[in-house]
Formats: structure tokens, sequence, C-alpha cells
């Protein structure tokens, strides 16, 4: 059984511990968090211990899976846990992958471990489908439309603004654009054309709305590229109206062969999730396996989903999976 043990217990957290459950060769054995452990009931009666005390299970987890949020948690978190441990991360900050990449590399090496970060579905296998599609159709343009779904990132990130008691933020494909793509005219999109972002806030009795709101708004990598609508409501409301997590998209490429060029094409991966965490926990659960098995094999450092293959994410054995599914 492959031992795994999860950082942070917040919605992905949850995800993961389902996908485990879920998995005939991996087992839970611990949840560690920054909070009080009394506080942090898992579902599945594993042990709780504070994130401080980690390095007492050495020996005991093969793979930690880090859960926490990528604006200020995972940058920190993951590099300390990839010194003791292998580990996987959700790590979705597009424009500093490569920045976190070698920050955790430094430290999978220095303590001999595997971790794999940005693991989920974009990043992850959104990330793998666009380098399929590119290896297949070289002349061609690529789009990605997320949504209409919560973003777990950009909630998160939100929810860091002072005064900010809880939010949720909707990511909103631009349907024209959507349908221009699907029609093969190969538009040219600015960041803001592709998507509109839609916040709902619950404030703090007293906090600056207006301050929050522009916070948001200038928020870099998250918000200030888009056309984005905060709307402030209860908590109530927010219970009531925004207690789901869905999610979905799809990232499209339509491209040319043939000697002159003339004969197009279009590829389309789409996922459409009734729940985001549980379904990125069943992602990163695949690639906590990939990061036990290359680590047995005596492999070291940080990797990403192009570094993966794929009979490593199936707990079943290679000639199986090659008769079923080849």
């Amino acid at each position: 059984m492959i031992r795994i043990g999860i950082v942070g217990y917040g919605n992905l957290g949850k995800g993961v511990e389902a996908a485990v459950a879920n998995s005939p060769d991996m087992e839970l054995v611990a949840v560690f968090t920054r909070r009080d452990p009394a506080c942090v009931h898992p579902a599945t009666n594993v042990p709780v211990a504070k994130f401080d005390d980690m390095a007492a299970y050495q020996g005991k987890i093969d793979v930690m899976v880090n859960c926490g949020g990528s604006a200020t948690d995972l940058p920190v978190t993951t590099p300390v846990i990839a010194a003791l441990f292998s580990v996987v991360d959700s790590f979705d900050t597009h424009a500093k992958i490569p920045e976190h990449l070698a920050n955790v590399n430094a430290a999978a090496e220095q303590g001999g471990n595997v971790a794999l970060i940005s693991v989920g579905w974009d990043p992850g296998m959104f990330s793998l489908n666009r380098l399929y599609m590119n290896a297949i159709l070289p002349d061609g343009k690529d789009y990605t439309f997320w949504g209409r779904g919560v973003s777990q990132g950009h909630s998160d990130a939100i929810r860091r603004i002072e005064g900010v008691l809880d939010a949720r933020q909707y990511t909103v494909p631009v349907e024209s654009a959507l349908a221009s793509v699907r029609a093969g005219e190969n538009p040219e999109l600015t960041t803001r054309q592709k998507h509109t972002r839609e916040c709902y806030v619950v404030a703090a009795e007293g906090a600056d709305k207006a301050k929050i709101e522009e916070e948001i708004k200038t928020m870099p990598n998250y918000f200030a590229d888009y056309d984005t609508t905060v709307t402030f409501i209860t908590m109530e409301e927010m219970k009531r109206d925004h207690s789901g997590i869905p999610h979905g998209g799809s990232v499209i490429r339509s491209g040319c062969t043939g000697l002159d060029h003339s004969t197009k094409h279009t590829i389309e991966y789409s996922l459409k999730l009734d729940s985001n965490p549980e379904f990125t926990g069943s992602v990163i659960a695949a690639y906590a396996r990939a990061a036990y098995r290359l680590k047995e094999k005596g492999e070291t450092g940080c990797k990403t989903v192009f570094d993966v293959a794929p009979v490593l994410l199936m707990p079943q054995e290679r000639s199986e999976i090659v008769a079923k599914m080849l």
C-alpha cells in the first residue's frame, strides 16, 4: 500500500481523502494542519497532526499531498515538504510555474525525493492535451476556455484579502468567442475577450467594501486582465446559492495538415465537473501513485505531468493496462 499524507484539510484535502479511499493500493496515514488539530475532523477518522510535526512521520508516509492555496501557501510549503517527503501539489498560477518548479526541485534533490507540481486539470490534464495537440498539429492555434465554474484558487485569493469572510469566484467563457473557435475561425482573442470573472463576496461588518473591490479587480495574475464583477452578499446567501463547487472547460486546437496546409482539423478536450475539488483530488491521487513509483526507481527532483508516463498512473500492471486499454 502507498502511504499518503494530506497537508491542509479544506475542499481539496477532502477531495484527495475521498480519492485515496477509493484507490485499492493507497491508504491515508494522517492529515497535517496549521490549525488546532483538535478542530479538524477527517471523514475517514485518520489522525490529525500539526504541520510543524511532519518530520516525525518520515518513514511512515510515502507521498505527501499538499492541498494549500497557490497564492501564498504552496510557494512556501511545497519546498519545505519536498525536503522531507515525496510530494504532489496543485500550484495553478501559470505564470509562476517555472519559478516554483526551480524552488521545489532544489528542495526535492536535497532531500532525495520526487515532487510533482501543478497537478490537476488545468494545469494538469489540460496541459497534457495541449502538448499532444501541438505535437499532432504543429501548424495551428491553441485556445483554452474555463467554466462556467468556481475557481478554488481564485476564491482562495479573494478570501485572503483583509475584511473578506468568504468568497466564490466564477470563471465564465465569453460565448461568442467560444463559438468562433469551435467554428475553426482562429480568432485573435485577448485574455479579456475570452472570459469574464464573477466574484461573490461576504464582507466583515464595517469592512471597506470599495477597498476590497479595488483590491480584487487589480490583483495581478488573477483579475487584473479580466472584466471582473464583484457582488457583495450575505453569508446566508452564500450558503444558499453558492455552496457547490462545479467547474469545467475546454482546451481546443485548430490546425492544418497537407503539403498546401489546406486540410483543417479541430481537436477539443472538455470537462464538466460537478465537484472541482473531488475531480482535482482524483487527478492528484493518480499522480501520487506515479511519484511513489518514480522514487522507487531511484529518481529525484521536481517533475510535471509532462514527465510522467501514463502507465505509472494506474494501479494495474502494465500488461493488463495494455491488454485492456490499448
